[in-house]
């Protein structure tokens, strides 16, 4: 219809009125359109994200393939793990040795450094370079200067509560000097925790392409962060005030946006303790950590996008408190009750009234399936020499899956007071290993060697005197037979 129009007023007007018109008549199209494009475009990413999570979900779990294992959610995280901090069983497995950005989850490694080489009343000085380092329009901070000081417990609650990046920086060079040398602390410590897919550049987990890590490493350092009661306490803290003093110039109020906190959105009754994380290339992440009927399970959501990283834990751990349960080793096992055997220990023996020589600790615990019985998993010895005072511990698998350890230990025997006055005949404080079926089997054949060395004197014996016995007969004859011949010699043959 417009070019039916231009064409008219062309051959009425001529070429420069069409041309006025018709731009009058395409100006109102292009001002439409032009906003609605720009709008569409930031939706348009908003929802990319989305659909990459939904995509997600049809991510295959590799804990789904396990045999006779409960079946876990599809989740739109890119990589998740649940993982039961006693035993260091894996319930759930998701792309966990993916290497991924982990963001401000990266803090629960450099609060768990802090508190084991540092004096919580230490006094933290805010240098220059750990303030001045980070952008306080964009990065999580608590707004101290440089220059101020507060000490090293509330400088961790202002890590762990308001995930304060300027803080991560100045732990680290309190403790090494220098944030550099801090971060080769970070990555020594996660190795020795059994981390294999990280790489730690920055003391807070501003983004770095060479700054990664994986659920399955994260889920390792939650294991010990978690096992100190403080960092448990601080990473379930919503609100925290640190006062103005003589080094402060004005208090500090800090605030989580965790919300699985009690009274937030996404409140989980059974939380331990938790931390966020996120930067526009790591998106959400989150390490949580919660405990019921004596399973305690250790949750990381790595690339989630919001609120999913909060639901997705919840999920996690429905799951694995409503499909797993913990099993005491001493109290179910009969194989290796090595504590009611009497080769162990005796009531009345040569020895007097003794005490069992070895155990299972009885806090010693697997997890198993619901559906799964203590006579259904497989077991193997080993000699952990690194653990004091144990002599063997016992690993379990269901179905190829392993499931807990359990430890055999030496009994501490009393001492008496003739035990006081007699010098120790071995090295304290070092474990000596005994084979009992070596020492049978040593036994065995030093009694057969006995008997045989016994059965050889007998021939030997019998032998010698055989041969004595034919002998003395022999002599015995001729003495006999030259009785005779002197007899008759002397007294003739009539015997006179």
């Amino acid at each position: 219809m417009l070019m039916k129009l231009s064409s008219l007023i062309h051959i009425r007007t001529g070429r420069s009125v069409v041309c006025f018109l018709s731009s009058l008549l395409l100006l109102p199209v292009l001002f439409l359109s032009a906003p609605l494009t720009a709008a569409a475009a930031p939706a348009a990413g908003g929802n990319s994200f989305q659909e990459e999570a939904e995509a997600r979900k049809e991510l295959p779990v590799q804990s789904n393939e396990w045999e006779n294992w409960p079946a876990g959610p599809l989740i739109g995280a890119q990589a998740a793990i649940i993982m039961e901090a006693n035993t260091g069983a894996i319930l759930y497995e998701k792309n966990i040795h993916d290497q991924l950005y982990p963001a401000s989850v990266t803090k629960i490694l450099t609060a768990l450094i802090a508190i084991e080489n540092c004096p919580l009343d230490d006094i933290v000085t805010y240098s220059n370079e750990a303030v001045a380092s980070i952008d306080w329009q964009t990065d999580s901070n608590i707004g101290i200067k440089p220059g101020e000081q507060i000490t090293m417990e509330q400088s961790l609650y202002g890590l762990l509560v308001g995930s304060a990046n300027e803080v991560g920086n100045a732990i680290g060079e309190h403790i090494s000097g220098s944030m550099g040398a801090f971060v080769d602390l970070m990555n020594q410590r996660a190795r020795e925790l059994g981390c294999r897919d990280s790489h730690f550049v920055t003391t807070n987990g501003t983004f770095d392409e060479n700054h990664y890590t994986s659920a399955y490493d994260l889920a390792l350092i939650a294991r010990a962060f978690f096992s100190n009661d403080l960092l448990c306490k601080m990473s379930d803290t919503a609100n925290y005030t640190i006062p103005a003093s003589a080094t402060v110039s004005q208090e500090m109020n800090i605030h989580s946006k965790n919300q699985l906190y009690p009274g937030k959105t996404y409140a989980y009754e059974y939380l331990v303790g938790s931390k966020t994380g996120y930067t526009s290339e790591a998106r959400q992440t989150l390490v949580s950590c919660a405990q019921k009927d004596g399973l305690k399970l250790i949750c990381v959501i790595l690339k989630e996008e919001s609120p999913a990283q909060y639901t997705d834990t919840i999920e996690l751990f429905n799951y694995g408190f409503s499909n797993f349960r913990a099993v005491n080793v001493s109290e179910a096992d009969t194989r290796y009750a090595v504590g009611n055997n009497s080769f162990f220990e005796s009531d009345s023996d040569v020895f007097g009234n003794s005490s069992p020589l070895l155990t299972i600790n009885p806090s010693d615990i697997i997890v198993l399936p619901n559906t799964a019985d203590y006579k259904d998993l497989e077991s193997s010895l080993n000699y952990d020499d690194s653990a004091k005072g144990t002599a063997v511990k016992i690993d379990f698998t269901y179905n190829g899956t392993f499931v807990g350890s359990a430890s055999i230990e030496m009994v501490p025997q009393k001492v008496t007071a003739s035990d006081k006055t007699t010098k120790p005949s071995v090295a304290p404080g070092k474990v000596y290993y005994i084979n009992i079926k070596l020492i049978l089997i040593g036994v065995a054949i030093a009694v057969l060697v006995l008997f045989l060395i016994i059965y050889v004197i007998s021939l030997i014996r019998n032998y010698s005197f055989g041969k004595r016995r034919k002998i003395s007969l022999k002599r015995s004859k001729r003495r006999k037979t030259s009785t005779i011949d002197f007899d008759r010699y002397t007294k003739g043959p009539d015997g006179y």
